[in-house]
């Protein structure tokens, strides 16, 4: 029989779906999993977050809970209270009716319907994401119609650092009305976020150039342990009186990966136009999906607005981040010890979930060849793959590999 679908080309696998199932298939004892984004106990387990459960529990118990359809927009006890743990509850954009939220399909559902309205009711077209970038920027960007990808440089590989002169001097010539992508904390890949200073000299150029900075906030909390430190260069932003969208991802901080609970932050100069620009989200996303799903949500408004429940998984973020600062600090001084070759300071520096270990594709085929140890391709680690007992092993492995297929000219590039 004839078909009409005769021709369609293979898309490419994706990375770090790919990567995953690789190693679900594999039957090697000791493999270890350092490539995909999420939690991991010291077991080498999924968390579900103990204040999550008690949610849960709750909610399955209450008659008033039913599946009916959340509005368009979403859940507002959710977007209000997300948006307040964002820009502070005290925040003047909050209290001057200037900022609101919407609920969307977790970080990377919320790019996309805030680059459709971008491109669609903005009438913006060009947007910028940093060399190196979550990989998935670029994709959601030009799919929600966007014409022009542009880098901007962001990581020193002689220093192992963010290259500020060069980000900056890259978003002075960028057009006007150009769309930035910024991360708010926990840069992904690196681990690397500007200092505050830093983060002054890139909110002038953003004014000064009339560019448009969206935030992708995808670990508020789980950086650092700290709600309000990760906030910082958002809420600068804002007190600074420069418009922005902020999107926001609950997947990582309360564990929710597959229920896919996002918010995208307004903040606009004057609430004059909120109503107009409610009504064209409410267009884009009822001709995307038609609305979000009630669950996830549900329980992240529920703790958010509870003190005590509030208060509990502010103790699960810190527990989930002091993880991660000990497997950081485990790593690096096993290397040392071996005296493994390269500079390896950049481990403990990072922050968040991932490590730019500085492997260069080689080494990491023979770490996946030989070790069985899994990691993209670009030598980024997800910190919680290590627990103490696969640390030694991947330390050695590291260390043989590196031994084995030098490759000086990368030793120093920590990217």
């Amino acid at each position: 029989m004839t078909t009409r679908f005769t021709g369609i080309k293979l898309g490419p696998p994706i990375e770090v779906f790919a990567l995953q199932k690789a190693f679900v298939d594999d039957s090697y004892e000791n493999k270890v999993n350092l490539s995909i984004g999420a939690y991991r106990t010291s077991e080498g387990k999924p968390w579900v977050l103990p204040v999550v459960r008690k949610v849960e529990k709750s909610l399955a118990a209450d008659d008033l809970q039913n599946h009916e359809y959340l509005p368009v927009l979403g859940l507002d006890a959710f977007s209000e209270a997300a948006t307040s743990m964002l820009l502070g509850a005290d925040s003047p954009v909050i209290v001057q009716g200037r900022a609101f939220g919407i609920q969307s399909l977790s970080g990377t559902g919320s790019l996309r319907v805030t680059a459709e309205f971008l491109n669609r009711v903005l009438q913006y077209d060009t947007f910028y994401y940093s060399k190196p970038s979550w990989e998935n920027h670029r994709l959601v960007f030009t799919n929600g119609g966007f014409k022009h990808a542009r880098e901007y440089t962001y990581w020193d590989k002689e220093t192992r650092s963010i290259d500020i002169e060069g980000m900056l001097s890259d978003l002075r010539n960028a057009p006007e009305n150009a769309v930035i992508i910024l991360h708010a904390c926990a840069h992904n890949p690196t681990g690397c976020d500007p200092t505050p200073e830093q983060w002054a000299k890139i909110a002038d150029v953003i004014e000064e150039k009339r560019l448009f900075p969206l935030f992708d906030s995808a670990y508020q909390g789980f950086a650092s342990g700290d709600l309000d430190k990760d906030a910082y260069a958002v809420r600068m932003f804002a007190e600074r009186g420069i418009e922005f969208i902020c999107t926001q991802s609950f997947a990582k901080n309360f564990g929710l990966y597959n229920e896919r609970v996002g918010n995208i932050v307004f903040v606009l100069n004057d609430t004059k136009e909120l109503v107009q620009a409610k009504s064209q989200l409410a267009l884009i996303i009822r001709g995307m999906y038609s609305n979000p799903p009630n669950h996830g949500a549900r329980i992240v408004a529920t703790v958010l607005r509870n003190p005590i429940l509030f208060e509990e998984w502010k103790e699960h973020i810190r527990t989930m981040s002091d993880r991660i600062k000990e497997m950081r600090i485990g790593l690096q001084h096993r290397l040392l010890k071996l005296g493994t070759p390269g500079v390896w300071d950049h481990i403990v520096q990072q922050i968040g979930l991932f490590s730019y270990t500085g492997l260069t594709e080689r080494q990491v085929q023979h770490l996946r060849n030989h070790y069985h140890i899994y990691m993209l391709r670009s030598g980024r680690v997800n910190m919680c793959g290590l627990n103490e007992s696969n640390l030694d092993y991947v330390a050695g492995a590291i260390h043989e590999t590196i031994t084995l297929l030098p490759e000086t000219r990368d030793l120093h590039c920590k990217c």
